[in-house]
């Protein structure tokens, strides 16, 4: 008998395999420590394995597929309903292995090291932003402490800090110190910031499918390389409708009876990359309502029914779907 399917639950240091022939017997239960599991894999004759798609299954992927196997990632909400009473790593791994051989299943495409290393740069510059945005609100309540309330804006806050940094009474000399260092804090994290979007936009300019992207209109380099470091196999989604439902924004459905019941978006999915196209929509949005274009008027024409949130999501819906076109079929945006 030879394994056909392998299903592999991984973790930090322990692996637990679950392997079965064509005709579904158990060929084999495993638990495998890490060190050990390339070499496990490489006396197995090559066979289909499915791991559950998480931060470490791209490397794991990458490494397996170069020993000759077929590897499929599977999002975890997947194989949840295959999982048989109690969850465990066996249940887990005996769960991937039937989950694998679905024919309808949906599969995650397998990452490379230089696109980990561009999404990498994203989640890096966006805990940054974040953290640079709670300084930001901690000066602002502070200073709001000593009756000196800044507008809002990052700009805005600047103008004051002229007069913290000055020898003025109207902060003692105590809190003074403690606001100096969260302004140090907060130049050191806009140097970090600027240093990080160069390499984006560096990476930005090597990438042809990311200079594609950012044709289109509310797409910028952000956008631009955060989809095509992402969306490693545009082909695994088999239409538009399916990559924006892939992003959370579509309504949710709640339908029986031949009754359509949509309530508010998913957002299920990629949040990151959902709250860029969101962003870049708002953008699109304000000015969309003073141009004679196609989009222009179909803005204008929602904007008449609808409140201008909910119009900018689903010009970002939209978005999404022109985005998937010109990933799958590798052109570039053209304007109506």
């Amino acid at each position: 008998m030879q394994i056909t399917t392998l299903g592999i639950d991984i973790a930090k240091s322990v692996f637990q395999l679950h392997g079965v022939d064509a005709d579904g017997n158990i060929l084999l239960r495993k638990k495998v420590r890490r060190r050990a599991l390339l070499d496990v894999l490489a006396s197995i004759d090559p066979c289909l394995i499915g791991m559950e798609a998480c931060a470490t299954s791209h490397f794991w992927g990458r490494e397996i597929a170069a020993r000759g196997h077929e590897v499929r990632l599977i999002p975890p909400i997947y194989v949840k309903p295959y999982v048989k009473r109690q969850k465990n790593d066996m249940a887990d791994a005996e769960a991937i292995c039937e989950a694998v051989t679905r024919p309808n299943m949906h599969f995650v495409a397998i990452k490379s090291a230089d696109q980990q290393a561009i999404l990498m740069l994203h989640r890096a510059r966006d805990l940054l932003m974040r953290q640079r945005t709670m300084l930001i609100n901690a000066l602002r309540a502070h200073m709001a402490e000593f009756g000196i309330v800044a507008a809002r804006g990052p700009h805005k806050l600047r103008e004051l800090l002229v007069d913290l940094q000055d020898d003025s009474d109207s902060f003692p000399e105590v809190a003074r110190s403690a606001l100096l260092s969260l302004v140090r804090q907060m130049d050191g994290l806009d140097g970090e910031i600027a240093q990080l979007d160069r390499e984006i936009q560096i990476w930005h300019r090597q990438s042809k499918v990311s200079q594609r992207l950012a044709t289109i209109p509310g797409i910028g380099v952000l956008t631009a390389t955060a989809l095509a470091a992402t969306v490693a196999d545009p082909t695994l989604f088999r239409y538009a409708r399916q990559f924006a439902a892939w992003l959370g924004l579509v309504p949710r459905q709640n339908s029986s009876g031949g009754k359509d019941r949509l309530g508010r978006i998913t957002k299920m999915g990629d949040g990151y990359l959902r709250k860029l196209l969101v962003v870049g929509a708002t953008a699109v949005l304000r000015r969309a309502v003073r141009t004679q274009t196609q989009i222009g008027e179909w803005v204008r024409h929602l904007l008449e029914r609808k409140p201008s949130r909910l119009v900018s999501v689903a010009l970002a819906n939209k978005t999404a779907r022109i985005a998937w076109a010109i990933l799958a079929k590798g052109e570039t945006y053209r304007s109506a």
